[in-house]
């Protein structure tokens, strides 16, 4: 008999078990706050827990009314006070929220739970359960499985869940991760990954730069681009005046002077035609104009050299 009741209870313990796992997991508590925003037809929405009278997992944003799931939005904005609930609902969990609320204001409190499947995606790829924080953040940024699955096609080794949320947080998305493999791109880690997108390097900027030429780049010159704001627009104005296909480096250094196409179409007018990147630096490093270069072919005839000209300047022939 007390075999067959332990078989039972067993039994009672797994169907528990199951079942446990397929829905949502709670993880706390928060304070929520509601009001108005300065996106037009949106609400700003403050979270907030407490733990041994300390704050933590704040969490503040604009929402869209609809992405506030179950809000009585004329309730909410009429005069008085009454009951509201909703819930903001992501893939990775969601929060449930009931309050009092009128006047375009509210407050009141979530239940936070990640989701089941959620959990159990993580569990599955080998990226391991989330912590308490960890969970709130995947809520929070909203984290996704597109980009699980993005990372996973394009082998890169499987990240933390510090990872997915670094990775969201800047904008990296399955989407993104799959434009730049389009052009032939795969940052070679998570962390140039994440480079990349904090840095705004999206697959229509290197677009650009591969219709003026510049397909293929090495990554690292992508990041030193960029890192100096240089646009296709930029390179275009060179190839304008008759500089083509300027080799990165070249354009960093140009760029890091303030050399623009302008200055250098000032010294092709006075007879300066396609000066190399070498000498334009040295001139601009020692602030010679296309004015300066005009004096000086009045100063000795026909067209000084460039060392001439930085002699020039360096004496202060000028005065």
């Amino acid at each position: 008999m007390n075999r067959c009741l332990a078989f039972l209870f067993a039994i009672c313990c797994a169907v528990l078990s199951v079942s446990s796992a397929c829905i949502a997991q709670p993880i706390e508590w928060l304070h929520f706050t509601l009001g108005p925003s300065q996106e037009a037809g949106a609400v700003r929405a403050d979270f907030r827990g407490e733990i041994d009278g300390q704050e933590h997992d704040n969490w503040s944003s604009s929402f869209r009314t609809t992405d506030l799931v179950g809000l009585d939005l004329a309730g909410f904005r009429a005069a008085g006070s009454r009951p509201l609930r909703f819930a903001v609902v992501r893939e990775a969990g969601r929060l449930d929220c009931t309050g009092q609320g009128g006047a375009s204001y509210a407050a009141g409190n979530c239940a936070a739970a990640s989701d089941a499947g959620f959990l159990q995606l993580l569990d599955a790829r080998g990226i391991g359960r989330p912590s308490r924080e960890q969970a709130f953040g995947l809520i929070s940024l909203d984290v996704r499985r597109d980009l699980i699955d993005a990372l996973a096609a394009a082998r890169y080794p499987t990240p933390t869940i510090d990872n997915l949320i670094e990775m969201t947080a800047v904008g990296v998305n399955g989407r993104y991760i799959a434009d730049l493999a389009r052009l032939g791109y795969r940052p070679s880690s998570l962390h140039s990954l994440v480079e990349f997108r904090a840095m705004d390097i999206t697959p229509q900027w290197i677009g650009a730069f591969a219709r003026m030429g510049y397909a293929n780049m090495p990554a690292d010159e992508l990041v030193q681009l960029k890192a100096l704001d240089i646009t296709a627009d930029y390179v275009a104005g060179f190839d304008r005046i008759g500089y083509g296909r300027i080799p990165a480096d070249d354009l960093v250094q140009l760029k890091a002077l303030d050399i623009t196409p302008a200055y250098v179409a000032g010294f092709q007018r006075v007879g300066y035609a396609h000066l190399p990147v070498d000498q334009l630096v040295q001139l601009k490093a020692l602030d010679i104009t296309p004015e300066f270069a005009q004096w000086a072919i009045g100063q000795r005839g026909p067209l000084p050299p460039v060392s001439d000209l930085v002699q020039m300047k360096i004496f202060d022939l000028r005065r």
